[in-house]
C-alpha cells in the first residue's frame, strides 16, 4: 500500500504564483481534480462544499433519516453516517429512499473502520446507496490483513462507481509507517523531530493509500483525501505540505475541535488560514454538540465561515454592534437576533424561489455614533435610538433613508421592510428584467 515519496516536510507556506496572490482576497483556488459525489461536485472549479456527520445509531431508521433531513435543511450539502455493523449497513438503503420519499436527495457517506470489505460484501444495497466510501488507512485493516482488506473496499467502490476519502487520523495513525519512518529519522545526517516524523506519516499514510488505490483502478478523479489533527498548528502545516505534492481533492477539518467556543475558535483559526491559501475543497466543522443542543451547529459555523471569508454565500448576514454604555436597552440585540433567525428561515424557501437572496446584507445598529453609517452601508439597515436618544429608528435602504420607524412594532415592521425588499429584488419579475 506504500509509496515512497521524498518531498521534504515544509513548515513555510506554499509560494504563490503572481496570479494566484490577489491584493485583496483570499489566493486562488489550488487546481485539483473534481470529484462527483452524488449530484455535488468537489474540487475544480467547484465551490467549498459543507458536509456533516450524524451521530444517532444509523441501524435507528427514523432518527437517522430525521437527522439526515435537519441537517441537510440547514445546509449541509453532503451528510456522513457510520457503518460499523450488519444492522447500520442494511438501514442504509432504507434511509436513503426515505429521504427520497421527503425529496431530499443529499448523498450520503458511509464510514467505515475496521469491517468495511465485510459489510459490503454482505450488504451489497447499501454498496450501491451509498454516494461514497470513507476509508480510514490507520485500521481498514492490521498486519498482513491491511493491503487485502483496503483493496477489497477499492474494488467495491470501482465496481459500485463511487469516490472513495482517504482519510488518515492523528488519532488513528498507521503505526507500522510511522514506526518505520521513525528509524529512517534515526539515519539522517540532521534527524526531524517527532512531531515532523509523525506528521509525515500522516501525510504518506494519505497519499502511498491513493497511489495505490489507483493501482488497483480508482480513477483519481474519484479520490478525495484529508489528514486530520486537533492541534491548529499541526493542521497547517500536514495540509499545505499535502496541497504541494498532489492534486487530489482535499476535505478539510479539524478532528475532535472540542465543545463550544472553543471548538468553533480552533476550527475557524485553522480552516481559515489554509482556505486564504487556496487550500481546501470541502469542508466539516467537527463540534461537540451543547447537551441538548442540536447537530446543526456544526454546518451553521461552516457557511458563516465560508461567508464571512467571502468564498460563498448562504443566507443574509446581520452586522451589528456589540452595545457599550450608550446602548443600555436590550432592544437592538433582540432585534438582532430576530432578523437572523427570521431570514435563516427563509432562506430554504428564498432559496428556490428568490435566488440571490443570500448576498442581501442588513445591519441592526444601537446609536447614532456608527448606525446611520453601517446601516448606509448595508442593503437594508436599521439605526435604534441609543440612551437618552430621540425614540425613532431610521431604516436605510440601499444607502438612502427610507422612513423612520416608532412605536412598539418596530420588529415586525422591519421584518416586513426585509420581505418587501427580497421579493422586489429577487422575485421573478426582478429576474425578468
Amino acid at each position: 500500500m506504500r509509496r515512497r515519496y521524498n518531498a521534504p516536510m515544509s513548515a513555510q507556506p506554499l509560494p504563490c504564483r503572481d496570479d494566484a496572490a490577489p491584493a485583496f482576497g483570499p489566493a486562488a483556488r489550488r487546481s485539483t481534480r473534481q470529484v462527483r459525489v452524488g449530484q455535488v461536485a468537489v474540487g475544480g472549479d467547484a465551490p467549498v462544499v459543507v458536509q456533516s456527520m450524524t451521530n444517532t445509531d444509523t441501524a435507528d431508521v427514523a432518527a437517522t433519516t430525521r437527522q439526515v433531513a435537519e441537517l441537510w435543511r440547514a445546509g449541509s450539502e453532503l451528510v456522513r453516517v457510520t457503518v460499523n455493523n450488519p444492522e447500520s449497513a442494511a438501514a442504509v438503503p432504507r434511509i436513503v429512499e426515505k429521504l427520497a420519499m421527503m425529496g431530499i436527495e443529499v448523498p450520503i457517506i458511509g464510514d467505515f473502520h475496521y469491517n468495511g470489505h465485510q459489510l459490503l460484501a454482505h450488504e451489497p444495497a447499501c454498496a450501491e446507496a451509498l454516494a461514497k466510501y470513507r476509508i480510514n488507512p490507520g485500521n481498514v485493516g492490521f498486519g498482513k490483513k491491511r493491503d487485502t482488506q483496503f483493496a477489497q473496499l477499492i474494488e467495491f467502490a470501482i465496481r459500485y462507481g463511487k469516490p472513495v476519502r482517504i482519510g488518515a487520523n492523528w488519532g488513528s495513525l498507521d503505526q507500522s509507517l510511522a514506526a518505520q519512518l521513525m528509524d529512517e529519522n534515526a539515519q539522517r545526517a540532521a534527524p526531524w523531530d517527532a512531531g515532523r516524523v509523525l506528521r509525515e506519516a500522516l501525510i504518506r499514510s494519505a497519499l502511498d493509500s491513493a497511489e495505490r488505490a489507483v493501482e488497483i483502478g480508482l480513477a483519481r478523479e474519484r479520490i478525495i483525501l484529508s489528514a486530520k489533527v486537533s492541534g491548529v498548528q499541526e493542521l497547517v502545516a500536514v495540509y499545505r505540505d499535502m496541497a504541494a505534492r498532489s492534486d487530489f481533492a482535499l476535505h478539510l477539518g479539524l478532528t475532535e475541535a472540542g465543545i463550544g467556543s472553543k471548538g468553533i475558535v480552533a476550527s475557524a483559526a485553522a480552516l481559515a488560514v489554509l482556505m486564504q491559501e487556496g487550500i481546501g475543497d470541502t469542508i466539516r466543522i467537527s463540534l461537540t454538540p451543547e447537551p441538548g443542543a442540536s447537530r446543526t451547529q456544526e454546518v451553521v459555523v461552516a457557511q458563516e465561515l465560508l461567508q464571512t471569508m467571502g468564498l460563498r454565500a448562504f443566507t443574509p448576514m446581520v452586522t451589528a454592534c456589540p452595545g457599550c454604555g450608550r446602548t443600555t436597552s436590550e432592544f437592538f440585540q433582540e432585534l438582532a437576533k430576530v432578523v437572523q433567525e427570521h431570514v435563516r428561515a427563509k432562506m430554504p424557501e428564498w432559496k428556490i424561489t428568490h435566488p440571490g437572496a443570500e448576498n442581501l446584507t442588513l445591519a441592526v445598529m444601537g446609536c447614532v455614533v456608527n448606525g446611520p453609517g453601517e446601516s448606509r452601508h448595508a442593503n437594508i439597515g436599521i439605526s435604534l435610538p441609543g440612551t437618552g436618544e430621540a425614540p425613532a429608528a431610521p431604516v436605510f435602504i440601499d444607502g438612502e433613508k427610507a422612513m423612520t420607524l416608532r412605536g412598539d412594532g418596530i420588529a415586525r415592521e422591519f421584518l416586513g421592510i426585509i420581505d418587501g425588499y427580497v421579493a422586489r429584488k429577487f422575485g421573478s419579475d426582478a429576474h425578468a428584467d
